[in-house]
């Protein structure tokens, strides 16, 4: 019988073919590396210089939501750990069509992240070699990490775990050299360090006045989301772990505390070193301090960890993407050449065909670099869609579990279903907050990227989906024998032949 003749028990058929290969350091690693990137070492410089110290309330407040988000996932995963991930929870809590929509939702996220990285990391290999053509770089770029990819699950996760260990590595010496100028007041450009710097700094701790808002860093928040990114990696890799039931726990609770040290106390010191005004957008803050202390050979330190956190988020993208359209091909919802793998467990077909629209985007934001612009930020809407359908997902795992529909999982997220409602308005007014922020970005119309993007993007893009999903819906009713509804009811299954004992990863064996 083949997989596409068991309906029924598509659900544990996604996970045919995979190796379970990553072992605890790979998955650490995935979960630090997934919320360091670019978003730190570059991207808070000028959220540092329009917000001022308060910034640090913004992270923590942003973190406390990616916490919530982590133990939410850690549940689903615990529930049936599948490559998958939220398009496979989609599917069985709410349905082909909702699933269809978060697979193609998250594939078109990594695909304009991935080309906006290559093309980053074109711009940072300048530093070094200015003569060098960014197509060049492009493609060097793209067949290191595609070859990594192609290789197996384990390259991957060994990949990251190098990856993480460096950009940890970068934090953790600014962290050190930061503690050491705060504690001991020294001199740094002309400023003395301290924390008396967190009322001092020009307009204060919560700068109000002038050029800054009193809820300037209410809205910036929906910035710093985009900072934690990429921390629901974790879900994906659950399916390939050697033993998700105590890795993930162990990630996810750490999660809190890698936040805290890393994100937070790096934003603290930065804050206490220098006045905000010293940090300009475009320039990494770490590599303004490095600077300002003399020290800078570390600028050139610095760019290279931009290089590698860049190549890190495109190796994350092509694995992600990979599993994520092999589970939209298994239900109709995507070309079929997406289910190919090869003898090592890996989904080739799907991160293929993602490469190749890395390399056709790439081009294209070459030539039109302001029409991509506004593909990028759409991104930030798919980002929040996908958060979104994690604690929309857990809180259905968790309405079914207390009624008996389903086992309960056993890495159930404290204080839900209250914190996933938390999350779920959060990101409305993320949502919002993009708007505004957009409509204030500039004077012109055509400028308010993210404004339209909000106003404007989700409209097409909901109606470019429901366009694709009519188109494919027949095959996968045919697929499916007409089962395209949710699994489960408030009072068991929906369909006669499902049971709580079809989610059982252990009946993979016997799927062929």
């Amino acid at each position: 019988m083949t997989q596409t003749e068991v309906p029924n028990d598509s659900l544990n058929a996604e996970q045919v073919g995979y190796k379970q290969t990553l072992n605890s350091r790979h998955v650490q690693m995935i979960a630090i590396g997934g919320a360091i990137g670019t978003g730190l070492f570059l991207g808070s410089a000028s959220r540092l210089h329009s917000t001022g110290p308060a910034l640090v309330v913004s992270y923590a407040v942003v973190g406390v939501i990616a916490y919530f988000l982590m133990r939410a996932l850690g549940e689903l995963v615990l529930h049936r750990a599948t490559s998958g991930a939220f398009v496979s929870y989609m599917r069985e809590f709410f349905g082909e069509k909702w699933a269809f929509v978060t697979g193609w939702v998250y594939w078109a996220n990594w695909a304009l992240t991935g080309i906006a990285e290559l093309s980053a990391v074109g711009l940072y290999i300048q530093y070094w070699l200015p003569n060098m053509p960014t197509w060049a770089t492009v493609l060097i770029a793209l067949v290191v990490v595609l070859s990594i990819n192609l290789l197996s699950a384990r390259a991957f996760g060994e990949f990251e775990f190098w990856a993480a260990i460096l950009k940890v590595g970068a934090i953790v010496v600014f962290l050190i050299v930061g503690l050491v100028v705060v504690i001991g007041g020294f001199d740094i450009g002309g400023h003395k360090a301290g924390l008396q710097n967190l009322w001092n700094n020009p307009g204060g701790f919560w700068p109000h006045t002038g050029d800054f808002n009193w809820y300037g860093p209410i809205l910036v928040m929906s910035g710093v989301v985009f900072a934690y990114a990429a921390i629901e990696m974790v879900g994906v890799a659950a399916g390939e772990m050697a033993n998700a039931e105590k890795e993930v726990p162990k990630a996810v609770n750490a999660v809190i505390f890698r936040i805290a040290v890393f994100y937070i106390g790096s934003i603290l010191l930065l804050v206490c070193m220098l006045p905000t005004s010293e940090y300009k957008g475009g320039t990494s803050p770490f590599v303004t301090v490095f600077e300002k202390l003399g020290l800078t050979w570390m600028s050139a330190v610095i760019q290279a960890i931009l290089i590698v956190a860049a190549m890190s988020s495109l190796n994350s993208g092509l694995y992600s993407t990979g599993r994520v359209l092999r589970s939209l091909g298994m239900s109709k919802q995507a070309p079929q050449f997406t289910l190919k793998m090869s003898k090592s467990g890996v989904p080739w077909a799907g991160i293929v065909m993602t490469s190749v629209v890395f390399v056709l985007g790439s081009l294209l934001n070459a030539l039109t670099p302001d029409a991509f612009e506004i593909a990028v930020e759409a991104t930030s809407v798919m980002i929040l869609w996908t958060w979104g359908t994690i604690f929309a997902c857990q809180l259905r795992l968790r309405q079914l579990s207390d009624r008996g529909v389903v086992p309960a999982s056993p890495f159930q997220a404290p204080g839900s279903p209250y914190t996933s409602y938390i999350g779920l308005v959060f990101l409305v007014l993320v949502l919002i907050g993009l708007a505004i922020s957009g409509w204030q970005s500039s004077p012109y119309l055509l400028h308010k990227t993210s404004f339209l993007v909000v106003v404007f993007g989700i409209p097409v893009l909901a109606a470019i989906l429901a366009i694709a999903w009519r188109t494919v819906k027949p095959k996968v009713l045919e697929n499916t024998g007409g089962k395209i509804e949710a699994l489960w009811t408030l009072d068991g299954p929906r369909y006669s032949d499902v049971t709580p004992d079809d989610l059982d990863p252990a009946d993979d064996a016997s799927i062929v």
